[in-house]
């Protein structure tokens, strides 16, 4: 019985796939500017995910006193 071959080189990502596609469709500069967004986006996620918690820790120390 043979064993399966080896292979020398990574099955590139999904991820990898389109920042290869976005690396020739997008200039440097629209790349920046579309990951800064995406940057931006992800931080207000964390902020509205931050100001939910901070209202439900208040609300239970309202309902204790």
């Amino acid at each position: 019985m043979q064993a399966a071959p080896v292979r020398a080189t990574a099955v590139p990502s999904f991820t990898g796939a389109l920042r290869a596609v976005e690396s020739l469709l997008m200039s440097a500069g629209q790349r920046t500017a579309r990951r800064n967004a995406w940057t931006s986006v992800l931080e207000d996620r964390r902020r509205a995910q931050d100001r939910v918690e901070a209202e439900r820790v208040l609300e239970r120390a309202a309902t204790r006193s």
